[in-house]
């Protein structure tokens, strides 16, 4: 049950934030905060991590929801191994983070990113991202912690 609120508290809170930046802010609009360590700013994202396949965006789409069924898929049948809470933890932060950014490609043809570092590598300050963007980085961490060799 845990997980079920774990995948639901991503996907909601995600949900209502990107709709309160749809609403409020015009694309391309930037808020520091942070003493400017960050800034929110509206982007649309039509591809994967750094818009790649942005021109092909039926087999973003197509992708998308190929890996999301198997991580789902994973996330289930997790459920029913005792232990290993860890990766299923990780697998719950994975799958809210993903159908919240797949009910955006499904819903409006992009993923809304809200998010931009302005200290640390020139690379990472470049990318724009949303909450799930970071719960499906951090599950995928945990589910490859929680998931290793049981000594």
């Amino acid at each position: 049950m845990i997980y079920i609120i774990i995948s639901a508290g991503v996907f909601l809170s995600d949900f209502f934030i990107k709709r309160r930046i749809d609403e409020q802010m015009k694309i391309g609009e930037r808020r520091p905060m942070f003493h400017n360590k960050m800034m929110i700013e509206k982007y649309y994202n039509k591809g994967a991590a750094l818009n790649l396949l942005a021109d092909k965006p039926k087999r973003m789409r197509m992708i998308h929801t190929i890996l999301l069924l198997f991580v789902c898929t994973v996330c289930c049948l997790s459920m029913r191994v005792t232990g290993r809470e860890t990766g299923k933890a990780g697998l719950a932060l994975i799958a809210g983070g993903g159908l919240n950014n797949l009910l955006d490609r499904y819903t409006k043809g992009h993923v809304v990113d809200y998010i931009r570092f302005r200290f640390g590598p020139k690379r990472l300050q470049k990318i724009v991202f949303n909450l799930s963007d970071f719960a499906i980085f951090i599950g995928a961490a945990l589910t490859v912690i929680g998931n290793g060799d049981e000594r």
